[in-house]
C-alpha cells in the first residue's frame, strides 16, 4: 500500500497519478482558504478576510498545479505568464459558473443551494482537470 501511494506521487504514475495529485492539491488549497479566511476574520471584517483568503488560495493553487500536479513535465508548452493568464481566466469563469448556478438553479431544480453548490464544484473540478491538463499546464 505504501509503495502504491508513493508511486502516485511520481511522474511515471500517468493519468491516475495526476488525478491523485490534483485531489491532494485541491484539498490543501481548500484548507488554506478556510484557515486563512477564518483567521483573518478575527482581525478584519469578514468580506476583507474572504478576499484575502481567496487571493492566497489562488496563488497556492496555481503554484501547486504548476509544480506538484503537472510539474513533473520536462517542459511546458506555454511560458509562465501565459499559464498564469489562462489560469486566471479559468478561475474567473469557475467563479461565474458557481455564482450563476447557485443563484439560478436551486429554485428551478427544487434543490437546496448547498446541494447545487456541491454538484457544481464536482463538475467544475472535473472540467478544470481536463482544461489544466490539456490547455494550461501541458507539455510541448
Amino acid at each position: 500500500m505504501r509503495r502504491l501511494a508513493t508511486s502516485m506521487l511520481t511522474p511515471d504514475s500517468g493519468l491516475l497519478g495526476q488525478g491523485v495529485r490534483f485531489a491532494i492539491a485541491g484539498t490543501v488549497v481548500a484548507l488554506v482558504y478556510l484557515i486563512t479566511t477564518t483567521c483573518l476574520a478575527l482581525v478584519v471584517p469578514f468580506q476583507i478576510a474572504l478576499a484575502g483568503g481567496f487571493c492566497l488560495a489562488i496563488c497556492v493553487h496555481f503554484s501547486l498545479q504548476r509544480l506538484f500536479v503537472w510539474g513533473h513535465r520536462d517542459s511546458f508548452a506555454l511560458p509562465l505568464h501565459h499559464q498564469a493568464g489562462r489560469y486566471l481566466i479559468v478561475a474567473g469563469t469557475q467563479y461565474a459558473i458557481t455564482a450563476a448556478s447557485t443563484s439560478l438553479l436551486p429554485p428551478v431544480l427544487g434543490l437546496p443551494t448547498e446541494v447545487v453548490y456541491l454538484l457544481t464544484v464536482l463538475i467544475v473540478a472535473s472540467s478544470n482537470f481536463i482544461v489544466f491538463r490539456n490547455g494550461i499546464f501541458h507539455s510541448r
